[in-house]
This record gives C-alpha cells, structure tokens and sequence, in this order.
C-alpha cells in the first residue's frame, strides 16, 4: 500500500456528506503540519475550511480541492459499502474516490516528496481546502478567497485537484470553465374555465412563442476555447391538475453555460428584451452561479504539461468543458488556475471508482509540478 492510497483509504472512510468535514480537515492537517505548514481553520456557519502555507515569499502556488462528497443515493445498489473504500482487480470503489478525496491524498503525499529533504524555495505552497463545494458554496472556497484577500495574501498559481481526465490519467487540463446562470420565470395569465377561454389568459399559449424564440437565439458563436453559449430549460410547470382549469400562472426554470463571449449583465438584457417583446406579463428571478474563466497559457499550463509529459509520456489537451468548480471563486484575484485529477467517468454516480495504479502516478506529476514551478 503507497503513502498515496493509504491517505485515500482514510479519507473515503468518512461519509464526509456535504457540508459535514467530519474530520477530514484534521487528518490533512496533521500531516501537512509535520512538513513545516502553518494552519488556519476557518468556519463560516456550518462549513468547514482549511487553509494550510509553507512558506511566505511570492508566488504562491496553492493545491484546492473539497472533503465533502455527494449522497450516495441507494446504498443497496453499491456493490460495497460506500464509505468502506473496496479494492477489486485494482479499482478502488468508494465515494468520494475520484471526486476528489484521492486527489487530496496526492497532494499531500507530493508535499511531502517535495519537502522531503527540508527543501527551501523562493516562494510559498498552499493548502485551500473546503467542505462545501457540492453544496451551495456559500460558505466556502468564496469566503476564504474574501479572508485571503483581506490580508493581502495573492494567489498566483492554482491547481483544483478535480477529476479532468477523460479516458486516461491525465489526458485533460481544465484551464477554464464556462459561467452558469439561472433563472426562474413566472409567466402571468388568467385563470378561468377551460370552457370560455375569452375569459381567461393562458399562459403556456402566451409563452410558446417566446419559448421558441429563446431556443432559436444565437447567443454566441464561442471562441477558440468555449463552445457557443447553451440556454436549455430545466423545468416547466402549469396547472391546477384539473383538467378543465385554465392555469393562471406558469413557472419556467432554465439556466445558460456562457463563454467569454458574453457578460451575465447581456444575458439578462438580452433575454428579458424577447420577453418584453412578445408583450408577456412576468416575474423574473436570477441566480448567478459562476463566471467564465480562462487561463490560456503561462507558467502554470505550461509547468504541468511538461509534468504530465515527463510522468505519463501523453501530450495532454486543454478544455473547458464541464460544469462549474470551485476556480470560479480563485480566478477573480487574478491567479492562473488550471484543473488536474482523475478520470471523471464514475463520479457522481453508484460504485464510484478509481484505478490504485494512477494514484502513485498522479502523485508524481503534482510532485513534478511543483519542481517545474520553483526548481527554476
């Protein structure tokens, strides 16, 4: 058993659901700790963050990630135990194995190769860890990122240990994510019988139009990273569950994944505009998610693809595909944030996974990572 998976093992051993830590934090803690870094916990209502430094010159390169972990849903569909991390054949199943309890574990065990020999460097290494990134990120990576900021402390370079890869370790560096904003739409008609319709304003009529015409825009045609803007509804509900009730109102949920092509502010403006212009009587709720970021190049993307390079022996690509993460909050400051962990195929769902044999090497490309970066 490696360092690596010993430290997995432990933290998928405890059903750290969003937003309880349970202790997680502890275990890192100690044992970043014992390599010369200095320790904060911080709390914000009932979520649990840590934030780790070894060092405190610039630049400041800092490993992020989340203990807390996504319900299990069935537990008797599990093949094991969900929180008895199960090795078969070389995969490890448990939850929270590739999102992303194994990627702290190879962030902590590169710390302490990297640190091994009590090694001095002109810079600083961090720890941002947090227990609410599946849940509402309220009270999480964001108000760290407030506290940093508020002492002064700039982030120069990130890596999000989130599961990137796609069909081998380390195929796919995230180097940006799209924005995601909702909105909830409460169309406005008139009740009435179903019979006289004069008497009544039906509001699905009333929207159908406008329903196409939202699904017609061309947002954007995207750029050399992102794919063109994606507006899709969620859930659409009307009615009494009469069958001859005209509903008076009409909710309608959507959300967009947008590029940098476009700002929330004209995405509001814009689709509000189709609204008006189809003369609709509405109530109109938005929830803005994340903003797009983008880091295209520099010192980081390029220190890890020459790490993936020298461990894995691929040429890795860049994407910003997926769903949001928390580089959302950390890019803002101005700091080059990639995403680099595990294969993403198992995460969220029953019997999530991942191959032992990566762990080890995933270890060693955060290890060579951070050699790219202050060996220079």
């Amino acid at each position: 058993m490696t360092d690596t998976l010993d430290l997995a093992k432990q933290l998928i051993s405890i059903p750290s659901v969003t937003p309880d830590d349970l202790g997680c934090q502890k275990i890192i803690a100690d044992r970043l700790s014992a390599i010369g870094f200095d320790i904060e916990n911080l709390r914000y209502g009932d979520v649990d963050n840590l934030w780790a430094r070894h060092g405190d010159q610039s630049p400041l390169f800092v490993f992020a990630g989340h203990t807390d972990v996504v319900p299990t849903g069935p537990v008797e569909k599990w093949s094991s135990d969900p929180f008895t991390p199960t090795i078969s054949d070389n995969i490890m199943t448990g939850r929270g194995t590739a999102d992303m309890k194994s990627s702290i574990a190879a962030m902590v065990c590169a710390c302490e190769n990297f640190f091994s020999d009590g090694k001095e460097i002109a810079g600083s290494v961090a720890f941002l860890i947090t227990s609410d990134e599946e849940g509402p990120a309220t009270e999480g990576t964001v108000k760290v990122i407030e506290y940093l900021t508020n002492k002064n402390e700039k982030i120069d370079w990130c890596l999000v240990g989130e599961p990137s890869s796609t069909d081998t370790l380390c195929d796919v560096i995230k180097n940006g994510r799209r924005g995601s904003i909702s909105g909830d739409l409460t169309i406005h008609g008139v009740q009435g019988h179903i019979a006289y319709p004069h008497l009544a304003k039906n509001p699905i009529h009333l929207f159908s139009e406008a329903l196409q015409d939202l699904c017609d825009e061309v947002w954007d045609d995207g750029n050399d990273y992102f794919p063109p803007t994606s507006f899709q509804i969620s859930n659409i509900n009307g009615g009494t569950g009469a069958s001859n009730v005209i509903p008076g109102d009409l909710n309608v949920q959507f959300n967009l994944r947008f590029s940098t092509e476009l700002t929330d502010a004209v995405i509001k403006q814009r689709l509000e505009k189709i609204l008006d212009d189809r003369q609709l009587k509405y109530s109109l709720d938005w929830t803005l998610s994340g903003q797009p970021f983008l880091t295209p190049g520099g010192e980081l993307v390029d220190a890890t693809k020459k790490a993936i390079k020298s461990i894995c022996d691929i040429d890795t690509e860049l994407s910003t595909a997926g769903g949001t993460s928390d580089g959302r909050f950390i890019a803002p400051t101005g700091a080059q944030v990639i995403e680099l962990g595990p294969i993403n195929e198992s995460i969220h769902k029953i019997d999530e996974n991942i191959n032992v044999l990566q762990l080890e090497q995933l270890t060693e490309v955060y290890t060579e990572i951070l050699h790219n970066l202050f060996s220079r």
